[in-house]
């Protein structure tokens, strides 16, 4: 029950990322999705290989592959 929820919100998150890259607390607020839930998501993604990090400064910006 849980991975599906990750994966659902994996998706979310994916569809925040269509239009470019963006900071992660851009990706909260476009996805409205509690903090533990997006770094489920963005983990999950992570480990499929379908998203990149970048940190620039003190900012984590988040683009997909």
């Amino acid at each position: 029950m849980l991975n599906e929820k990750i994966g659902n919100n994996a998706g979310l998150v994916w569809t925040a990322l269509q239009n470019g890259e963006l900071n992660v607390k851009a990706v909260k607020k476009a996805t409205k999705l509690t903090d533990k839930d997006l770094y489920l998501a963005l983990g999950w993604l992570a480990r499929e290989g379908k998203v990149q990090f970048t940190e620039l400064e003190s900012e984590l910006l988040v683009a997909i592959l």
